[in-house]
Order: structure tokens, then C-alpha cells, then sequence
């Protein structure tokens, strides 16, 4: 297994003179070396971090894990960072986002699933910019994007393609437009026939700081390293 985390973004929504995912939680730790070290201290030891916009910092602060640059990361979207990442790759991936803090147990909790690849939820209640999710009748996921009616809840931006749908998935994301996300790609293949579970986070902490409210709920709710 290789875990992928997607860092490349401007962030321009939380106006930061730095990337967003080295923002400082109240305890000392960045968000992005919070989860590097919550990935090692569960045996995911091959990390792979898409960066783009001012690289150098990211990068000076973590010599120790692997790095693919998105060129393109200010005309472009997830879906094409996590191309740049996975497209030579050929293994189980967990990938996320880089501005998502989240507790420990949540990664022990989906390392264990081994026989479907997945998108961690929290079921909730939307607003417009959260991306979302519906289930079919089997109960794995038929619908995610910002646009669903009806969702069940929130994708938090935590999730696990397994090596057998790899390249589906790659192919899917080469399709896919600049500004999509990764979540158009996953339509994509559930269109094709891949079956993408939901896994349920909702009995755990995990926020994705896209906005001011954001990380003032993030420092709030993550005052401690998590070593549990």
C-alpha cells in the first residue's frame, strides 16, 4: 500500500501566504505533519505528497517522504494531481486531501478493509460546498459530487482505491476535465461497474479546512497530537 496526499492547491479560499495544509494546530503540529506521522505510526510507510503551489516549503519541512509536482496546479484540479501521482503507480492506494485533519482511529479503522475500495463519509447534513453521496440498494456509493440531491452525507476527502481498480480509476481521472475533482473520476467508474463502499466516519473527528470557519473548528476540535 502507498498513501497520496494531495498538497498542490493555492488554497485560495482560506487566503493563506502558504500552502494551507502547513497551518499550525494549536498543540505545535502542522496538518500535514499530522498526518504524515498518524500514516507512519500505522505502518504506511511509502508516502507520496503532490505539491504545486510554493513546493519548497512543504518540501524543506518533510525530506523524508516522496513528492510528484502537478505542473499545472494553478489551471488544474484534484483530479489531475492525483493523476500526476497514481498514473505510474500499481498498488493499493489511500490517498486525501491535505487540508484534512482528522482523528488517528479513523486511518486504523480503514487500513482494515480489504475487499472494496472506498470514500470516507460523514453522515450529516450538506451545505452547497460540501462533496456528497448518495447509496444504491446494495449500499455502496452510485452518486458523489457537490451537486447530489438528497445526499446521505459528507465524503470528507479520505478514501482507498485498491490495485485491481487502479487503472480504471487512472483512466477514468486522464478523462476527467482540468477543473474537475477526483470525485468526477470516481462517477466515472461506478458507471463502468466498480463497486466504491462508503465507509462511516461520522463516530469520529475529521475536518476539511477549506474556509475560515474551518480551521477555527479545527484548532477547536484538535487541541491534542492524537496518539491513541
Amino acid at each position: 500500500m502507498k498513501a497520496v496526499i494531495l498538497a498542490a492547491g493555492i488554497g485560495s479560499r482560506l487566503s493563506r501566504p502558504f500552502p494551507k495544509s502547513l497551518s499550525v494546530l494549536p498543540y505545535g503540529e502542522t496538518i500535514l505533519g499530522r498526518q504524515i506521522r498518524i500514516l507512519k505510526d500505522l505502518g504506511v510507510n511509502e508516502i507520496i505528497i503532490v505539491v504545486g503551489f510554493k513546493m519548497t516549503l512543504i518540501m524543506e519541512n518533510f525530506p523524508e517522504v516522496y513528492y510528484k509536482y502537478n505542473p499545472n496546479y494553478y489551471i488544474t484540479n484534484t483530479s489531475k494531481s492525483l493523476l500526476c501521482a497514481i498514473e505510474d503507480l500499481d498498488d493499493d492506494i489511500l490517498w486525501m486531501n491535505g487540508d484534512v485533519v482528522f482523528d488517528k482511529a479513523i486511518i486504523r479503522k480503514v487500513l482494515s478493509i480489504k475487499d472494496d475500495s472506498f470514500v470516507c463519509v460523514d453522515c450529516k447534513s450538506c451545505g452547497e460546498e460540501e462533496v456528497k453521496y448518495t447509496r444504491d440498494d446494495q449500499g455502496y456509493i452510485n452518486e458523489i459530487s457537490k451537486e447530489v440531491v438528497n445526499a446521505e452525507g459528507e465524503a470528507v476527502g479520505i478514501n482507498m482505491i485498491l490495485k485491481k481498480d487502479l487503472e480504471t480509476y487512472a483512466e477514468a481521472l486522464r478523462k476527467c476535465d482540468d477543473n474537475d475533482y477526483f470525485e468526477k473520476g470516481i462517477e466515472m467508474i461506478i458507471q463502468d461497474g466498480v463497486k466504491i463502499k462508503p465507509v462511516d466516519i461520522s463516530d469520529y473527528k475529521c475536518i476539511e479546512v477549506d474556509f475560515e470557519e474551518d480551521w477555527v473548528s479545527a484548532q477547536a476540535s484538535f487541541q491534542t497530537r492524537d496518539n491513541k
